[in-house]
């Protein structure tokens, strides 16, 4: 018996990390087709001159412009300069409406506490660009802090999942869905 549940524990194993995964994919996806970015970083212009370097109209905004921006559903904080000089915090609304509740549709144990956004430099944009938010930020949607419940540990036994993470690049950065 006990093997026969050890198999089936294997498979919900696979299953809990997977749909977890997905969930990151998702997340990932949403947060970089709608206005989730917190409004330091959204507003932030790059024009001037930044680490020895004077950026114009149209100039490309390296990558070094923008460290590490670390977003949770209440508050944004800069781990690595530079940084926005205000970060600002993220749109509640969206990030429940729209992030937290299309990764619960792929795993509904997911929730806002286990829910970290990350903006990095990811060297795209350009200063000065009139159509919107200058930087194209490297989005990394983290989920941590999942346990999983094995039925061979007869509900005494709890694993953590490791920390899963997607990234992907800014694009418009305005709307509140995403297809």
């Amino acid at each position: 018996m006990i093997l026969l549940f050890g198999i089936v524990d294997a498979g919900r194993l696979a299953w809990e990390y997977n749909r977890t995964v997905k969930a990151t994919q998702v997340g990932a996806r949403v947060a970089v087709v709608t206005s989730s970015f917190p409004p330091g970083l959204t507003g932030q212009s790059y024009l001037g001159t930044f680490g020895g370097v004077t950026l114009t109209q149209g100039d490309r905004i390296p990558a070094a412009a923008l460290g590490d921006l670390q977003c949770t559903r209440t508050a944004c904080t800069c781990s690595t300069a530079p940084c926005p000089s205000t970060p600002g915090t993220l749109d509640t609304t969206i990030f429940d409406t729209v992030l937290l509740r299309r990764m619960q549709n792929m795993n509904p144990r997911i929730a806002a506490g286990n829910v970290t956004i990350d903006y990095t430099g990811s060297g795209l944009g350009y200063a000065g660009d009139p159509n919107g938010m200058q930087i194209a930020p490297l989005v990394t949607v983290t989920v941590s802090g999942m346990t999983w419940h094995p039925i061979t540990g007869l509900m005494f036994l709890n694993f953590n999942l490791p920390p899963i993470s997607t990234s992907l690049t800014a694009e418009d950065a305005s709307g509140n869905q995403s297809n």
